[in-house]
C-alpha cells in the first residue's frame, strides 16, 4: 500500500498549502522581490527547496552527493533570477521533482523500507529509510511553502490564480 498521506501532503492537502499552485503563477518580476526584513525573496525560496529536493534524490538514487560545507551553499546568492527563463526553469525544476518524491512515495512497503546511504554524519544519527528521507524531504518543503505563502501575502499576491486559504 502506498503512502497516501505522504503523497496528500506533498500536493498541499489538509493544512498545507499547495506547493504548485503557490510558485507556477508568480512572476519573474515578483520572484526576486523581497518584502520587509524577510531575508529570501520567493526565488531564493524555490531554489533552495530545488536544491534539496534534487540532493535528497540523488542520495536516493545512491550517487552520494556531496553535503554543502555551509547551509548558504543551499541558497542563490541573488535574489532574483537572471532572466524569466532561469525562473521558469525553477518552477519546471520543482514540479519534476515533486513528481519524482510522489512516484518514490508510490513505492511498495519493502522500498520505502529501504536505508538510504548517508552522506553526513547527521545521516546516521537518524532513521535514513527511503520512507523517512520522503517524510523529512516533505517537512522541510512545507516549512518553505509556507514562506512562500506569507511572502506572496506580504506582496499583495495572494491566494494564488489556483487558488488557496485566504482567512
Amino acid at each position: 500500500m502506498p503512502e497516501r498521506t505522504l503523497v496528500e501532503l506533498l500536493h498541499g492537502k489538509y493544512a498545507h498549502a499547495n506547493p504548485v499552485a503557490c510558485v507556477e503563477d508568480v512572476s519573474f518580476e515578483l520572484a526576486g522581490q523581497r518584502a520587509g526584513n524577510f531575508q529570501h525573496s520567493i526565488w531564493q525560496l524555490v531554489s533552495h527547496v530545488n536544491y534539496w529536493m534534487d540532493y535528497e534524490l540523488k542520495r536516493i538514487r545512491g550517487e552520494m552527493p556531496a553535503y554543502p560545507a555551509h547551509a548558504a551553499e543551499s541558497w542563490p546568492a541573488h535574489a532574483a533570477p537572471a532572466n524569466e527563463s532561469e525562473w521558469k526553469k525553477a518552477i519546471a525544476q520543482f514540479k519534476d521533482f515533486l513528481a519524482r518524491l510522489e512516484a518514490l512515495a508510490e513505492s511498495t512497503p519493502e522500498v520505502l523500507a529501504r536505508e538510504v546511504p548517508a552522506t553526513h554524519p547527521d545521516h546516521t544519527k537518524h532513521s535514513s529509510s527511503l520512507h523517512a528521507v520522503l517524510w523529512q524531504t516533505l517537512v522541510h518543503n512545507s516549512y518553505h511553502v509556507g514562506q512562500i505563502a506569507m511572502l506572496r501575502r506580504a506582496l499583495g499576491a495572494w491566494p494564488p490564480s489556483a487558488g488557496g486559504d485566504t482567512w
